[in-house]
């Protein structure tokens, strides 16, 4: 049986199951509530903290076939099929695959096309700011005033590349980096689940080594699993993760202050070597 890695399995299928994100969530539900949802959106934040997780949710709940609401129901055609990247309605565009101002022509021809048996049709388009000047400035027109049947999500680890006449048509979200408390609490429940024995320290060097990034944290995981290490202890996940040893690096940092230059450059020799 093919093995799917724990960030594809784990992905959120509701808003309240994103990790980290509550002031996104919470807002795009209640303007899914009131009536006001955009025309188009700007997720902005670092890799891995649930931008087109949210995209895809926010697609989701827009085109659910029981209706609009603030939870998907994830059971019906359109929920299954977007949650697995393949509806027609909703377009999942690559930025750096569109940098060429004909594919965005191109792609922006399909607006007046209403959509084939969904609510909205949704352009989601990651990494936006690997957009061209060309590529943005014919998505500007379309993004100005765009047919009530569609909808455009931008998602972006880069915000400062967009132009500012995109920005200032969308909303903007910025997703923020998730705690190191909670993604040990993640990888503790994620541990439970999948029935294995890793140490407390060893989650927090996994939890401490994504830098605020869930879904590195569950690859790093996944790594550490595929190593058949189930009950590993904090030294054998350094060891199998490469990481530094964050005593060696905190007595390096003491040495330089102390003036210690022999003691700095034996530690700095030791972290070389793992």
């Amino acid at each position: 049986m093919t093995y799917q890695v724990l960030a594809r399995r784990l992905r959120p299928k509701r808003f309240e199951e994103v990790v980290g994100q509550e002031h996104v969530t919470r807002t795009l539900q209640a303007a899914i509530a009131a009536g006001r949802v955009a025309h188009a959106f700007l997720f902005a934040g670092p890799r891995g903290v649930g931008k087109t997780t949210t995209a895809r949710l926010l697609a989701k709940a827009l085109n659910c076939e029981r209706g609009v609401g603030q939870e998907p129901c994830n059971e019906c055609t359109n929920c299954r099929e977007i949650g697995e990247g393949r509806a027609f309605d909703v377009l999942e565009i690559d930025g750096a695959s569109h940098t060429q101002v004909d594919k965005m022509r191109d792609l922006m021809e399909t607006v007046a096309h209403q959509p084939i048996r969904s609510r909205f049709k949704i352009y989601i388009i990651d990494e936006v700011h690997m957009l061209s000047q060309h590529s943005f400035n014919a998505l500007l027109k379309t993004l100005e005033e765009p047919p009530p049947h569609v909808k455009f999500i931008f998602a972006t680890t880069d915000p400062h590349k967009v132009l500012p006449t995109v920005l200032s048509r969308c909303q903007r979200y910025d997703l923020r980096r998730i705690g190191l408390g909670e993604l040990l609490e993640q990888l503790k429940k994620i541990a439970r689940a999948e029935g294995v024995g890793l140490s407390d320290d060893a989650l927090a060097l996994i939890a401490r080594e994504a830098e605020g990034s869930l879904r590195d944290a569950q690859s790093l995981l996944d790594q550490v699993l595929a190593a058949g290490e189930a009950a590993a202890d904090e030294a054998t996940v350094r060891e199998i993760l490469g990481a530094a040893d964050r005593r060696l690096v905190i007595a390096v940092a003491d040495h330089v202050l102390g003036g210690d230059a022999a003691a700095c450059v034996r530690d700095l020799t030791s972290l070389h070597a793992h």
